[in-house]
Order: structure tokens, then sequence, then C-alpha cells
């Protein structure tokens, strides 16, 4: 299957440059220039209301299954009678706006109203509304903002958020049910007025460099922080993807995508890339979940995609229902140019997987491929972006971003600069003082290693996070996210993530948080029965023995082999800050909030449901 040709993509040339500097640092940087880009997004939304003004832009499934479209000339027509709604209403930088909000038609419509007319606005993660128990993150991040408008998608889901969190005297518009009594006003109280020139005036005094809208990450640092997207850093970055991968713009883009629009891969990268080919974004109101695929898998068979995006979970389910079944292989693969990943490791099987049932469907593989950013980067700083990729591989900077190698301890620590680089947070100079190096770089955090340090042109690895790498009572470092990466690959499917502890300790161990619907499955239990003792399960527990057993016989050291495990059956919190508004761990919040458990996991005798490997020769 490695030597089956490729469908057909267009990528854009690859040549870097590297200096290696006297104290270490390495940078490296594009040869190529970096394109023109319009000044403001809705710039686009304006070429393709007068270019195809019938062509769909937006849909989604109304409550009876049927696709509700917005056209350009209707998504125009209603963005500039919105504008001027949020201008009669004094919004701006200090009172921007604020979304809670999945991903829907009013969602999008009030996005790029503010866009069009300069009003910061803040879309935030539902979970922090639907999933908390106390608000926190919400009350810490409607404290940062001061939002002169709050938009919910439906009032009694949100009552209770809005209710402890918004001041009364804020405007609240709804755009289902609204709140209780005459607190929140519908969605159409935005648009009542036709636009005046104010619109046009207010549209033409953007400075590329203003806020655009504010997109609040806890990374692994605990409270949410409000990361600056100018309108230069959106439509820069998109330029950049544009000259990477020509296969996603020399045509209008079709996708059928779930990601959230509170994060940057689905707010920025996804929404931005079918704005600008004057493409058509159905909304997946699914998930990568086992009850959330049916609702996508309904959309796969209806719509093919000419890119899928997807994080690797969402890949992982979307194989299994692909084998089993030919009339949705056959529609996904018609017309697909090009599978990109992000957020994590895409699993060889899974990789191997989609290779072997497009190779079915076409005669042909599709090329998948992947990148690496952050919400401070727009979110794009590296691609892979040619065919013959594999999974891990990062790629090379973008045109017009440079990225500098700075050495820290053992790693090299990835830092950027570029006009696709945010300027700072939201309201916190002290927390944007600390991101930046003296060179005016941004500190990422993540590190970085050459596939070839001799030939920049191969791209780079990923080589964990600097902040959770620790050592061992031995002195010894661990560098966690390969290890943490190995052990999850090892123990999938029963395993979704992992976080290492050791620190300090005389070995490595690992917290294993389960996937418990493919624990059920192995246990044979039905879905009702309770976690914990599914976790405990005969049949879990030995698979799991043996796939632990065998990553730390394929380990190189002590440094690499995981000698003590635990498998919880309590999930990650959201509350406690276990999880961040990406869907990731954060590691640091699970180690402090489980101490109890790492004292137990790393304990002699160890506690009662301990997984002890026996430890290998292999030093």
């Amino acid at each position: 299957m490695n030597r089956a040709p490729y469908r057909a993509a267009s990528f854009g040339p690859v040549d870097v440059e590297q200096v290696t500097r006297p104290d270490g640092s390495v940078l490296l940087r594009s040869r190529f220039e970096l394109g023109p880009y319009p000044r403001v997004l809705t710039e686009r939304l304006v070429h393709w209301a007068a270019v195809a003004p019938d062509r769909a832009f937006l849909a989604r499934r109304d409550e009876g299954g049927r696709w509700r479209m917005l056209t350009y000339g209707q998504a125009l027509s209603r963005v500039e009678r919105i504008a001027q709604g949020l201008l009669d209403r004094g919004l701006g930088p200090e009172r921007p706006i604020a979304i809670l909000s999945e991903n829907s038609l009013e969602h999008g419509l009030l996005a790029l109203a503010a866009l069009h007319v300069g009003v910061p606005f803040a879309p935030i993660s539902p979970a922090y509304s639907l999933l908390s128990a106390d608000f926190g993150r919400l009350s810490h991040v409607i404290r940062r903002l001061t939002p002169g408008l709050v938009l919910v998608s439906d009032g009694p889901s949100y009552q209770r958020a809005v209710a402890q969190t918004v001041a009364p005297d804020v405007e609240v518009i709804a755009t289902g049910r609204g709140l209780e009594g005459e607190r929140s006003a519908p969605f159409d109280r935005l648009e009542s007025r036709r636009p005046t020139r104010d619109v046009a005036r207010a549209h033409a005094a953007i400075e590329p460099d203003q806020v655009a809208k504010i997109l609040f990450t806890s990374g692994s640092t605990g409270a949410p922080k409000g990361v600056i997207n100018t309108h230069r850093m959106l439509c820069s970055n998109l330029q950049q993807i544009a000259q990477c991968f020509p296969c996603m713009v020399e045509a209008p883009l079709d996708l059928v995508d779930w990601l959230p629009w509170h994060h940057t891969f689905g707010g920025n990268h996804n929404f931005g890339l079918v704005l600008s080919t004057g493409g058509t974004l159905h909304i997946d109101d699914g998930k990568p979940t086992p009850a959330g695929m049916a609702t996508t898998i309904a959309n796969l068979r209806e719509i093919a995609p000419t890119v899928y995006f997807n994080v690797p979970k969402g890949f992982a389910e979307l194989l299994t229902r692909l084998e089993a079944d030919a009339a949705l292989r056959r529609t996904f693969f018609s017309r697909l140019k090009l599978m990109f990943y992000a957020g994590a490791g895409l699993a060889q099987p899974v990789w191997d997987g989609l290779e072997r049932l497009a190779l079915d469907a076409l005669g042909a593989r599709v090329v998948i491929t992947s990148g690496l950013g952050c919400t401070e980067s727009a979110p794009s700083s590296l691609f892979a972006h040619w065919s013959g990729t594999w999974s891990g591989l990062l790629g090379v900077p973008v045109p017009g971003l440079e990225l500098k190698l700075a050495r820290v301890d053992q790693k090299l620590e990835a830092r950027y600069r570029g006009p696709n680089v945010t300027p700072g947070y939201f309201r916190q100079a002290e927390a944007t003082q600390a991101a930046f190096d003296e060179e005016g770089f941004y500190r990422t955090g993540d590190a970085l290693r050459f596939v070839d340090s001799r030939e920049p042109n191969r791209g780079m690895l990923f080589d964990g996070r600097i902040a959770e790498d620790f050592k061992l009572s031995t002195g010894t470092w661990v560098s966690a996210g390969p290890v943490r990466a190995a052990v999850v690959e090892a123990c999938a499917p029963l395993v979704a993530d992992a976080v290492l502890t050791g620190i300090d300790r005389d070995c490595v161990g690992a917290i294993l948080f389960p996937a418990l619907s493919e624990c059920q499955r192995l246990a044979n239990v039905p879905e009702t029965a309770p976690a914990a003792e599914v976790v405990a399960h005969p049949l879990v527990r030995a698979r799991l023995s043996a796939a632990l057993e065998a990553c730390a016989a394929r380990a190189t050291g002590s440094a690499s082999q995981v000698l003590r495990a635990v498998l919880t059956a309590i999930p990650p919190s959201t509350d406690a800050g276990e999880v961040t508004d990406k869907g990731s761990l954060n590691q640091r919040a699970v180690l402090d909030g489980r101490a109890a458990l790492v004292e137990s996991l790393h304990a002699t005798p160890p506690g009662e449901g301990v997984f002890v490997i026996i430890k290998r020769s292999n030093e």
C-alpha cells in the first residue's frame, strides 16, 4: 500500500532557510514571501456576495432534519443589518460581545457583523455554562470581558449561567427560546434597522492590528486567558494556509464540520477557509463520541466533503463506521482531496485504515497530514504540506512566520514571530509580558526536534510540552509527551488519555483515563454499568496489563518505561480545571487534584488496583 499512488492534490513548495546561532538557538523561515491578504475578513464576504450571491455559505439542519441554508447574498444583507444594530448599541473594545452558543447560523452572522464594523467578540466554550456546577470559569471570563451584549443559543439551557455571571443591565439576545421573564430579546431585534452609512464608515476605519476577536484558552495554567486575535492575524494566516495548500483554495471548499468556533481550529481555520474560498460549511451537530457520531454519519451519507478536518478521536470513530459501510465509504471519499488532523497524534492503525479504505474506494490514497499551531498563532505555524507524510510529522514554518528553536534545559522550545502571532492577552499585561522573549518571539512551551537537522525541509517532530517534563529521583529527565503518547497508543482503544506521574519518584507512573464505551464492549456489560465496575473488570485489567507490559518492553530506559499505572473511574473535571477549553487534559491540575491517587500509585506496597509492571533490563 505504501507504493500506491495518491489522488491528485496540489501543495505549495518547500524551501526552508536555517540559521544556527552561537547560543545554540536555531532560526527557521520559509524562503517564500507571504502574499497579499485582506485588511478585514469580511472583504471576502462582500466579494462572494457579488460574485456568487446564490451559493450556499452556511447550512445547518433544523429540528425537522432539513438543511437550513444561508447564501452569500443573504449573509451579507443580514450581516450589514446586524452591524447597524451593534453600532446603535455603542459596542466596541470596552463593551465587546460574548457569544454563549454552539455553532449556528446566528452565531456565524453575529461574528461576521462584529468583524465587519470592528466590534471585538468572544465565542465562549458552552461547557463553561452547560457542564459547570459553579460557573467559576464563565464568571472569570465575563468579568475580564465586561461585555455590552451577550448571545445565548437557548434561554432555558443558559438560564442559571446568565443569572449568576451576567450583570442585569447587560443586554441578552437569544437565538432560540428566551430566558425567563423579559431578560432576553429575540435575535431579530439585532437586525431591525436597515444599514446606514455608519456601517460602511465603521468598516473602512478598521485598522489591521485592531482586536477582532478574543479566544479564551486555559492551557495548563488554570484560569482562562483571553488571546487577542487581530484582523491581521486572521487574514494573514488564511493566506499562509493558502500558500501551503493550494488544493484547499483552488475551488470552493465543501465542509462537513463539527469543530467548535470557540476554538481556533474550527472558528479561525475552518470557518475562515470556507469564507475565503466561497465554499459551503455544513454545520455538523455531531461529536466524536459513540453517541454523537450518529449525527455526523447521517450528514456524511448526504454530503461528500472536499477536505475533511478532525481531531484524531474523530478519525478513529469515523474509521469504524467507514469499515462497516461500503456506501458511506464511496460517498465520503468521492470528492475528498485531503484529510487533516490536529490536536494530537493520529494513531498509526487509524492512519493505515484510512489509507486502506481510500485505496479500496478510489484505487488511490488520499493524503493525510497535519501541522502545528496554537490559539496564539491564529492557529497555523507549521505544516507538512506534501504527500508521503506520517503520523507525528509537523512540517516546516509557513511563509511569513519566523520559528525560533530556543534551548530550554535539554530541549528546543518553539517560539513564533510573524503577522499571525498575537500581540498578547486581553487586559492581562503581566501575562502578555511573560509570554514573549527578549526578541519578541511568542514562547509556545512546545518542544520540537528535527527529522534531520542537516535537512530542515524534512520537517519537525513534536517533542512534548516543556512544562510537563520532569525528573525522576535518579536525576533522569522524563520527556512526558512522547512517553504519554506511547502509553496511550499501546493501551488503545481502552484508554482515551493519560497523565504521567513520577516527579522525584523512583519510576514513571501513569493515571489512565478509560475510553469507557470500549471498556464496556470488551467486558460485555451494559452502558449503565458503574464506571468503577467496568475499570475493575478482569477482562479489561488483563488486556491493559498485557498492553502495559508490552509498552515497557519496547522502552529504552527508565525515563521511557512506565512501571506503575492505575485506570481511574473518575472522569476529568471541568470545574477543577482538569479539562482545558480545547478538550485536552490539564496535566498539572490532574496531578494537583489527585494527589492521593498519585501517592497510592507510587506507595510501597502500591494501592488497590495499581498495575505494577515488571522492570526490564534494557537500561
